[in-house]
């Protein structure tokens, strides 16, 4: 059993908390079954580790948030990011953790000339690993208008998609991140698109939903994760 500890930045809109709880709950439902015990730290709250060595490895939740916001707290956990690298302590950044991780570095982040990435999006693996299962492309829900502009210094591309160039990264062999979201079910990703159709408009909203029809790579990606996490820690 590996002890991981999640950093919460974030929370799924209320509207569609029935579906699988908040992303401490997701996540676990993801992990659990893979020999994964969470402990959520909520950041957002002021609740930081003491220590980057508090668990075996970490992972930071999304976020409705930008990671260019004004507020102290995330800078906090913007320098522990740095800290994760600098000790090579094991960590995983979903969305918002890919982001941040990357604005941690040195990168810009600011919103995609795309628009939003909605729906069920393919990314392509530019440079496979020892815990993944394949080199084949992978499926996942994406959500998000803000965009690693340029891979930072130090990191190196590990996925893509036509409308999202940095959509991975590796940070040498014990950091990870990946833009598009392991833990949305399509019956996540179609509730939070239709809670939100005022945002993206309908028309663009209904195409992204038409997408979830196509099968998530969600236990994929989380057995990368489960693996990476046996494997570093």
């Amino acid at each position: 059993m590996k002890k991981i500890g999640l950093l919460l930045v974030g929370h799924i809109d209320a509207g569609s908390l029935h579906v699988g709880g908040d992303y401490p709950e997701l996540y676990n439902a993801l992990l659990a079954p893979l020999d994964i015990e969470l402990t959520t730290y909520r950041c957002d709250e002021g609740q930081m580790p003491d220590s980057v060595d508090e668990q075996d490895g970490w992972v930071c939740s999304p976020s409705r948030l930008s990671v260019y916001d004004d507020h102290a707290w995330l800078r906090d956990v913007e320098q522990l990011l740095r800290d994760f690298v600098a000790h090579e302590t094991p960590y995983v950044g979903i969305c918002f953790g890919h982001q941040l991780m990357a604005q941690a570095m040195g990168a810009t982040v600011a919103k995609a000339d795309f628009g939003w990435g909605i729906g069920a999006k393919h990314y392509e693996i530019v440079e496979p690993q020892p815990w993944m299962d394949s080199n084949a492309d992978i499926v996942l829900a994406a959500s998000h208008q803000d965009q690693v502009q340029s891979l930072p210094d130090g990191a190196r591309l590990m996925a893509r998609a036509p409308y999202c160039p940095v959509g991975g990264m590796l940070i040498g062999d014990r950091a990870w991140t990946l833009q598009v979201h392991p833990e949305f079910s399509p019956t996540l990703a179609d509730s939070l698109l239709a809670t939100r159709l005022a945002l993206f408009g309908e028309e663009k909203a209904n195409a992204a939903r038409a997408t979830l029809s196509e099968p998530l790579d969600q236990h994929r990606i989380a057995g990368w994760m489960a693996r990476f996490f046996h494997q570093t820690s």
